[in-house]
């Protein structure tokens, strides 16, 4: 679907749940979420509602998000119906990686065709800390079931912290040489207020090619991320950058809540519901939803901070 300002609108990102087995210190508090009633959430067949009404318009990629969407009881019959839903070309879904042992293959045979594994560290302790109570072997034997599954491709996001990872960023890099995965460095945005990172935990992307100087340009596949490559590497470097060099004129996303919100932007104000809606009446929403799109998301410093009015797990990864 074409917006008001000639972009190409077609992927979805639909987040199944706030709920997470994680607490990452930029995401959400120590303590969780504050629970919503299940009549408040997007039952499984609004989801799929949803996706229909979106692939109507035109939409064909889908992200399926949290929250960590592995903690979802019914996530397998979930990603099996939006694979098969008429238009939709790829159904892609993100994770902390610490379940994937158990889900890797059979989210594989749903139709899911590709993986984001968020990793911030390769230092076992300093992964406890920043999500409080997960296990980085966890996480790297995910990724390891991941490439097992084969999955068209897998991808590693990782949020550059600095006084965190900063000096991890060659090490974190080097995954590329190591496993045929893109490992995508982004710029912390000014989101969650927990006070756990000040101004001084901003890192720019320019950071991670002065560290990597041998990185070659590789051409762009479509998304928002620079794209780079090691000598030698399978996998490729990308460089994600929503403070220092927006990419809002080629945003191609609308959002949708585990509680049935539409965000046309990330950073946007909280968006319509269509929690109860038909079909018919959820395709007026994400029609109107999509022509309202904003030109950018307005600046963006850890002084001037997001208008989400949400932590991430509440809007979708």
């Amino acid at each position: 679907m074409i917006d008001r300002l000639g972009r190409d609108v077609h992927y979805l990102r639909l987040s199944v749940t706030e709920r997470c087995n994680l607490r990452c210190r930029y995401c959400m508090p120590e303590a969780g979420i504050c629970k919503k009633r299940h009549d408040e959430m997007l039952t499984e067949d609004e989801m799929i509602r949803a996706v229909e009404a979106a692939a109507s318009l035109g939409f064909h990629k889908l992200r399926i998000t949290g929250g960590e969407p592995l903690v979802k009881k019914n996530i397998l019959s979930i990603c099996r119906r939006a694979a098969a839903v008429a238009g939709i070309r790829e159904v892609c879904l993100t994770t902390n990686g610490a379940l994937l042992p158990d889900f890797a293959r059979p989210l594989r045979e749903t139709g899911v065709r590709r993986l984001n594994l968020s990793l911030d560290t390769l230092d076992a302790d300093k992964y406890a800390y920043m999500t409080r109570r997960g296990s980085l072997s966890d996480a790297l034997r995910g990724l390891d079931a991941a490439l097992d599954a084969g999955f068209d491709r897998v991808k590693v996001n990782t949020v550059l912290i600095g006084g965190f990872n900063d000096g991890e960023i060659p090490a974190l890099a080097d995954l590329t040489r190591r496993f045929p995965v893109d490992v995508r460095f982004i710029e912390l945005m000014p989101m969650y207020d927990g006070g756990d990172f000040g101004p001084e935990a901003y890192v720019p992307c320019s950071r991670v090619l002065e560290l990597l100087p041998e990185a070659q340009p590789e051409p762009c596949d479509g998304g928002v991320a620079e794209l780079y490559r090691l000598p030698g590497a399978m996998g490729r470097v990308g460089l994600i950058r929503p403070l220092s060099a927006h990419f809002c004129g080629d945003c191609t996303r609308l959002r949708l809540t585990a509680d049935g919100h539409l965000r046309p932007c990330l950073h946007a104000p909280e968006g319509r519901s269509i929690k109860g809606l038909d079909f018919a009446a959820m395709r007026a929403a994400i029609e109107e939803a999509v022509l309202e799109k904003p030109a950018w998301h307005g600046v963006l410093t850890p002084e001037r901070r997001s208008r989400a009015g949400r932590n991430m797990n509440e809007i979708g990864g």
